[in-house]
């Protein structure tokens, strides 16, 4: 959820030929910037770019092994729950930039409202999967802060670290 230019998404799909990816960009430019990098690498018959708001798209009959959410902050909450309903049973969910260039955890430092309420929404987003009850979280320290959410249920949950 949130192409931007293509890159983890080329990344992923990199990762081995078996790997298919549907991922959901609503900025135009970047749509467009995304979709003619896929094409340069050559993978555009593994990676599927949907040009809509990830809110607004509906993928009834797929499910996904992971689903990455790097999109518009704000909503993360509704990504994860909207998303959670297209995740196998053994599926995860993997967030991107729950340290937001450090201001989590510098919140005096900031001076604009719009960012202290980006970061207000980003820390309420993390207190959500810290209390989900159907979801697992771990928290690591790469890049600007990643989580990882498994289903309680999920046998790999037993082999986070």
């Amino acid at each position: 959820i949130g192409t931007a230019i293509g890159y983890s998404a080329i990344q992923m799909a990199s990762a081995s030929d078996e790997v298919e990816i549907t991922t959901i960009e609503r900025d135009e430019k970047n749509y467009r910037e995304a979709v003619k990098n896929v094409n340069a690498c050559g993978l555009d018959r593994r990676i599927e770019i949907v040009f809509n708001d990830a809110l607004d798209v509906n993928l009834a009959g797929f499910k996904y092994d992971l689903i990455f959410i790097d999109a518009a902050k704000g909503q993360y909450i509704k990504f994860f729950e909207k998303f959670e309903n297209y995740l196998t049973p053994s599926g995860i969910i993997i967030t991107d930039n729950l340290k937001f260039h450090g201001l989590v955890e510098n919140k005096d430092s900031i001076e604009s409202k719009n960012v202290l309420g980006l970061v207000n929404k980003i820390e309420k987003y993390i207190d959500f999967l810290n209390e989900n009850e159907e979801f697992v979280t771990k928290f690591y320290d790469i890049g600007d802060g990643i989580s990882v959410s498994f289903r309680k249920n999920d046998e790999n949950v037993k082999n986070i670290d």
